[in-house]
């Protein structure tokens, strides 16, 4: 393929500009089949184990299903910014790919909880590796402030449209799973792990789904170039090993450590508080006043697809922040100013959203989309919500390349990213179920509320406290 244009270059070769499209499905891709669980676990937990949203057993395997696979990629996916710096970054990302297609697919034919926990870990730890390595590749291809700032940014942006595609095919597929073909496993495999009961269930549909991003992917990535400053320095013999000892010594000690901290209560944001949204619906009006003339199974497509549309408009609400904080990285130079755009609104709108905005939803108008549709005052707070929570996972994207050496970039961006964000930031999706299943505030719904708002509130303080002690990047991207 034709060779990358000088860095002050404003024109993009035909494989710098695959390299940006094979990134922006990647990073879509990623958060599809990351929030692919806050969808499918109620209906999953329903057929694999007959447990309902509410009941301490579904509390209990919420949290493990949320966390445990985090946990497991977390710490796989440490590994893999270790092996992204050691073996080079786009052998690690066509492994990666490989690993979270192939368990995505299988996922969707789980016939008990634990296969379905197996699966889930085995794609968690692809999705953790290649997110460290995609984002080293990307920022070593486009070594010019300006257009590496551009290529993260907007292709983060992407990784919105993954979660408002998930959220969309969630919504479809609840509405027509019956009509599609059944899912079955082959006589010799049912023979072995069991027959499966739901052969048309919607969550199913949705696991499965999440494998067509990936089929570019596969076919393109492993063909793209390798990280031009990586395999310089590989093949100059000047490529140090990495070590993860190095990330706590005193010249990086105080980046890794509040870098951490701040990557895992971005992710607390997002799993303490945002993806319990479908176990919140039920305390809302809205629900309350249609599910009454519901028989049962109605009521679980109506929770469903307010779920699933509650769940759009947090993933448009997202997209738009990652765009916004596209554009502000050209425009402000100062890394703390940049994060805290964002911190200080959700640090005040976020608690109120789940705290108030839940338990008193109303409509505030009327579109008309297909008849009249009604805006209520949460999705307004869920768009703002989603605007600046996830506006923050773009942020450490554009950031972390630019405060580790070469040789350590993977490794210092798998340490913030997996033990921050997957391993600790993703356990408050458990610390919320077990919180919500203590209190005692009204239904199980409503404790779910402002249970989230109590960790949204905490996880945004300590973001925004930390951000005070955030280095700014000393140097360009340019070893």
């Amino acid at each position: 393929m034709s060779s990358s244009p000088p860095a002050n270059s404003s024109s993009l070769s035909l494989t710098q500009w695959l390299v940006l499209i094979m990134a922006a499905i990647g990073f879509g891709f990623d958060i599809y089949v990351l929030l692919v669980g806050q969808y499918i676990v109620p209906g999953a937990l329903d057929e694999l184990l007959g447990v309902k949203p509410g009941t301490p057993e579904f509390n209990r395997w919420r949290g493990i299903l949320f966390f445990v696979p985090a946990f497991v990629g977390g710490i796989f996916g440490l590994l893999g910014g270790y092996l992204t710096d050691l073996l080079g970054r786009r052998r690690i990302l066509t492994a990666s790919i490989l690993l979270y297609a192939l368990s995505t697919f299988a996922s969707g034919y789980s016939t008990s909880v634990w296969m379905l926990l197996v699966l889930r870990c085995l794609t968690f730890i692809g999705v953790c590796v290649e997110f460290v390595a995609a984002v080293a590749w990307v920022a070593e291809l486009f070594p010019s402030h300006e257009q590496r700032e551009r290529a993260l940014g907007y292709t983060q942006a992407f990784s919105s449209l993954g979660g408002l595609g998930v959220s969309t095919v969630f919504v479809l597929m609840t509405a027509y799973a019956s009509q599609l073909p059944p899912i079955v496993l082959p006589t010799f495999l049912s023979s072995q792990f069991g027959a499966i009961a739901g052969s048309h269930a919607a969550w199913r549909y949705t696991l499965i789904s999440g494998v067509i991003p990936a089929i570019p992917l596969i076919i393109i990535r492993p063909f793209l170039p390798e990280s031009p400053a990586w395999k310089a320095e590989k093949q100059a013999g000047t490529l140090k090993r990495p070590s993860f000892l190095e990330l706590f010594l005193p010249e990086l000690r105080r980046t890794t450590i509040v870098t951490t901290i701040m990557f895992a209560c971005s992710y607390g944001a997002a799993f303490g508080a945002i993806q319990p949204v479908p176990s919140m619906v039920e305390a809302m009006p809205q629900y309350k006043e249609k599910a009454e003339e519901l028989p049962k199974p109605e009521q679980t497509k109506l929770r469903n697809h307010l779920a699933g549309q509650y769940g759009q408009v947090q993933e448009v609400g997202g997209l738009i922040g990652r765009f916004v904080l596209a554009f502000l990285a050209l425009r402000i130079l100062s890394r703390r100013s940049l994060l805290r755009v964002f911190q200080l609104p959700g640090l005040v709108i976020a608690p109120l959203a789940f705290a108030f905005a839940v338990v008193h939803n109303r409509v505030l108008f009327t579109l008309p989309l297909g008849g009249e549709a009604e805006v209520t005052l949460f999705h307004v707070g869920i768009f703002l919500v989603g605007l600046f929570t996830v506006a923050q996972f773009s942020f450490w994207g554009n950031y972390l390349p630019t405060v580790y050496p070469l040789h350590l970039r993977g490794t210092g961006e798998g340490f913030a990213a997996n033990i921050g964000g997957r391993v600790f930031g993703t356990a408050f999706a458990w610390v919320t179920s077990e919180i919500a299943g203590i209190v005692h505030f009204g239904s199980d719904a409503v404790n779910m509320a402002y249970t989230a708002a109590g960790v949204a509130l905490f996880v945004y303080l300590v973001g925004s406290i930390a951000c005070f002690f955030l280095p700014e990047p000393k140097q360009e991207l340019a070893d």
